[in-house]
């Protein structure tokens, strides 16, 4: 079963294939992604890779956690599910929103 991996504190101009490079060194990546400003299209400074396994992803994070890239110590984890939004007391509708006040 694939794990999932959390890496921050990258250097903006890493490349996703960088990443990908960087992480085979530890066993096979499944995918290597950078996230990205959806506007700017400018990276993050931090992105997610799946390793094929969990041994190989222990391997990575005990390799490259707090290991230096281009000046820049990187923080990299078991990435944790995305916690759900919620959108506390304001709702939308087609007029563009609105307050709901509960009488």
């Amino acid at each position: 079963m694939s794990k999932r991996l959390y890496v921050g504190n990258l250097p903006f101009s890493t490349t996703e294939d960088q990443l990908n490079n960087l992480f085979t060194s530890k066993g096979q990546v499944v995918s290597a992604t950078l996230i990205t400003d959806k506007f700017s299209k400018q990276s993050k400074g931090f992105g997610f890779v799946e390793m094929s396994n969990d041994s190989e992803a222990t391997a990575a994070i005990e390799s490259f956690n707090n290991c230096e890239m281009n000046g820049r110590n990187l923080t990299v984890n078991e990435a944790r599910p995305r916690e759900k939004r919620s959108g506390g007391e304001f709702s939308r509708n087609r007029s563009g929103g609105s307050f709901n006040k509960n009488w």
